[in-house]
């Protein structure tokens, strides 16, 4: 079984991920690995924190010469900042608690629920784990499990639709290498320029007013094979498990699969796709309306899902709040922020989806090393293509 936690806090010494499960023999770096969590820190919008940390994991057990070894696989990445943190935030009984208390929830955020749940009168307990600082973590495991599926001829490509009130006009044809491409290009992870230069714009003017902007993001995956997840229990539905991943990204508030909401408002007749058979590549679909998923089993087409992401609660204009020690109203308190992350959500995105399928690809073919699980997989699509 494929598995991972994740552990560490915004301002604390470093995150922290262990990864169990991994096949043996995968080739990886920590410069593979580091180009993706450089990506999760870029876009257009992002704040203060980003000049201040420069994420690079350490591989501390796990791989050796280049391969893991199908031992648990740790991995660290510093807290640049912990030098200015660690009087307060550190483990000991000399930890300075009475300086930097925060009192003062702030609306959007985990602080006030946080705070109840756990019985914390410093929201600081709260914040610092509710971060969304804890991706970066999650992009180094998403992005080891991405390697995975490299190797299997699996191709993910992920960019940004929308921001705020500026949609892209995708097409959704272009292969994904040109997918990739354009979305490389772009400062904001989207592959149309002109709505590129819009959305740099919106941006702009929500930092003038000092607001912010959510947005939606796409994240295709290219050649899984059929057969991925199950129909027989809610929990092994491929799509069930890919939207709760997508879910438990900070900030998401909505997901989608395939037409996804636009498919209430249409016929049947313009929602199922047709399906067709060809001698040399087996069933297929001409159109993938379904987002690659059917009855939560992956069907053969590409596999398509899509995330809206809110707008950042943290505002330069904070809104009210209610202090929990005094209960007195106050404008909520204002930590750095950024005042757009749909596209570091992009990446995230990207990550917890490769870290979906991979699960679901090792809980079907299994194997212990990536020669077995590469064999393994060659066999079944070879069966699946004759069947």
């Amino acid at each position: 079984m494929l598995r991972f936690l994740t552990a560490g806090e915004s301002h604390g010494p470093a995150l922290t991920a262990i990864v169990e499960g991994m096949v043996a023999g995968l080739p990886v770096t920590p410069d593979y690995i580091n180009s993706m969590l450089a990506k999760r820190q870029g876009g257009y919008g992002r704040g203060g924190r980003m000049k201040i940390e420069k994420d690079e994991v350490q591989f501390l057990s796990g791989v050796r010469g280049g391969l893991t070894t199908g031992s648990p696989i740790t991995m660290q990445i510093l807290n640049q900042d912990w030098t200015n943190w660690q009087e307060i935030m550190s483990a000991g009984p000399a930890a300075r608690l009475d300086q930097r208390v925060v009192t003062r929830p702030r609306p959007g955020h985990a602080d006030l629920a946080g705070a109840i749940k756990y019985n914390h009168q410093d929201i600081r307990n709260v914040l610092e784990r509710s971060s969304a600082r804890e991706t970066a973590a999650r992009v180094a495991v998403g992005t080891l499990a991405r390697r995975l599926l490299e190797e299997l001829g699996i191709k993910l490509v992920g960019f940004v639709r929308r921001i705020g009130p500026v949609a892209a006009a995708v097409d959704d044809s272009q292969p994904p290498e040109v997918l990739a491409h354009l979305a490389g290009q772009s400062q904001v992870l989207c592959p149309d320029n002109q709505a590129e230069a819009a959305m740099v714009k919106a941006i702009d003017q929500a930092r003038e007013s000092g607001d912010s902007l959510g947005g939606v993001f796409e994240i295709r995956a290219y050649g899984l094979p059929i057969g991925l997840g199950s129909h027989v229990q809610w929990d092994r539905k491929l799509d069930s498990r890919l939207a709760g991943a997508m879910m438990s990204v900070q900030a998401i508030k909505g997901v989608e699969i395939g037409l996804g909401f636009a498919a209430a408002a249409i016929p049947g007749s313009q929602v199922h796709d047709e399906i067709l058979y060809d001698p040399d590549k087996g069933y297929y679909r001409p159109t993938n309306r379904a987002g690659g998923i059917e009855g939560g089993i992956s069907n053969g087409e590409p596999v398509v899902v899509r995330a809206a992401m809110k707008p950042i609660p943290t505002l330069y204009q904070p809104l009210r709040s209610v202090d929990i020690k005094t209960k007195e109203p106050f404008l909520a308190s204002v930590e750095r922020s950024d005042v757009c992350a749909v596209p570091a959500a992009c990446v995230v995105g990207e990550a917890v989806v490769a870290w979906e399928l991979a699960v679901a690809l090792l809980e079907k073919f299994g194997g212990d090393s990536l020669k077995e699980l590469k064999e393994r997989v060659n066999q079944w699509q070879q069966w699946a293509r004759q069947v």
